[in-house]
């Protein structure tokens, strides 16, 4: 494909099928040029795969998640002349992009700002005297300061990788749990067919373990005011690893207000300017503490959700900002909308049953697998190892869950161990 358009209005850094799937929907063909690593390139056969995508105009190779050379892109990514916004594909290019951007004289989060959303350690450090309630934390370099950090906070902990996305190598450590074990895994976690070693140095954080209901907020942020929010209920998986086992939109009124609160004094904080927040939260006796922020699109099908219940396409606001002007949003959801992601044993996939029949049930708007038969659903470990999802809409948000529960319990993926 050709690296260069007269008709290009958008530069994403990183291949990203999310993505360029929401894109494909707001853009018209062509417009689109994708610029990613040469490695990730060549083992992912990018090339290939961007033919499947109208919007895209053509595939540029540059050291995109090189983030500490990440103020020298432009002299690696010739700008196209009608650009407008340039978007990071993926977590571990949004320092590349708020760069390319500035580079460039076009709205971004700004630099500085963003840096410190890469980071979760980082991110620590930039709130703790901003009047933001975060759970207690220590930076950790192995597991005898994890096993400290956990014996004062009553035998638990969380461990996370500072430079990883999608829940990837976050373990909740509790009683019975061996540290040493649990820095092994958390320490081996990778994402290699997306990542390489230059998107973040290797670092470790040990966190208070905190209880109680956690939101996600996304916040689109025009010139540093927020001007749209939005907060949605998540629910995990029981387990070690904090996986998200579904999204509810919008999120209960009292802990929206709370949380939304909140997101107006991390902004402020950070010094974001344009562009979108997805921030974790949990209660804890009402007051939300951050667990984690990044600067880019939410996962989760979120952005699906938003446009579900909101009648406002989130993606199409963040395309507004990012190109100088104020998003049109609706200010509050008319509707419940809801994600289930399906429950199902490791091993091998014998049979799916229910498809068919979980799609009639009542507000169902779809479900896809992310396995077919003769396929392997993997240890539930992070966000990449669910089996499939199932979304579903309600006239309020009791009723989508409902029906998206119901939905997912239809469903049965039957698996047979190696």
């Amino acid at each position: 494909m050709e690296s260069e358009s007269p008709e290009i209005s958008h530069v994403v850094l990183g291949y990203s099928v999310g993505l360029l799937n929401q894109l494909e929907r707001v853009l018209p063909p062509g417009s689109v040029l994708v610029v990613e690593e040469p490695s990730i390139c060549a083992a992912r056969d990018v090339a290939g795969q961007l033919a499947r995508f109208a919007c895209a105009a053509g595939l540029a190779e540059a050291p995109v998640q090189d983030e500490a050379g990440a103020a020298r892109l432009a002299e690696h990514v010739e700008r196209p002349a009608t650009v407008r916004a340039v978007l990071p594909g993926l977590e571990y290019t949004v320092v590349s992009a708020a760069a390319l951007a500035e580079s460039w004289g076009l709205p971004n989060g700004g630099p500085a700002a963003v840096r410190a959303f890469r980071d979760k350690s980082l991110l620590r450090e930039r709130v703790s005297e901003q009047g933001i309630a975060q759970p207690d934390w220590r930076r950790v370099d192995g597991p005898e300061e994890v096993a400290a950090f956990r014996a004062a906070h009553g035998g638990e902990c969380v461990l996370k990788p500072t430079h990883l996305q999608g829940s990837v190598g976050i373990q909740l450590i509790g009683a019975g749990d061996d540290t040493v074990e649990a820095w092994r895994r958390t320490a081996a976690a990778d994402e290699a067919n997306l990542r390489t070693g230059r998107a973040g140095t290797a670092g470790y954080v040990a966190e208070e373990w905190l209880h109680g209901p956690e939101l996600s907020v996304e916040a689109l942020v025009h010139d540093g005011a927020v001007v749209f929010l939005n907060a949605t209920a998540t629910q995990l998986y029981p387990g070690p690893h904090p996986v998200e086992r579904g999204h509810l939109v919008p999120a209960a009124a009292d802990d929206a207000v709370a949380a939304e609160k909140a997101m107006h004094t991390l902004v402020a904080a950070t010094g974001f300017r344009s562009g979108i927040l997805h921030a974790e939260w949990i209660l804890r006796d009402g007051t939300p503490h951050l667990l984690e922020c990044a600067a880019r699109l939410p996962g989760d099908y979120i952005p699906l959700l938003i446009a579900l219940a909101y009648d406002s396409d989130l993606v199409r606001g963040l395309l507004d900002v990012l190109e100088g002007r104020p998003p049109t949003m609706a200010a509050a959801p008319v509707r419940g909308a809801a994600i289930r992601f399906l429950d199902a044993a490791p091993g091998t996939v014998r049979e799916i049953r229910g498809l068919d029949a979980a799609r009639a049930l009542p507000g169902v708007v779809d479900i896809w697998m992310s396995v077919d038969p003769g396929g392997r659903v993997a240890p539930l470990t992070s966000s990449w190892s669910r089996a499939g999802e199932v979304v579903a809409l309600g006239s309020d948000r009791e009723e989508a869950a409902a029906n998206a529960l119901a939905a997912a319990e239809a469903v049965e993926v039957v698996t047979v161990s190696a």
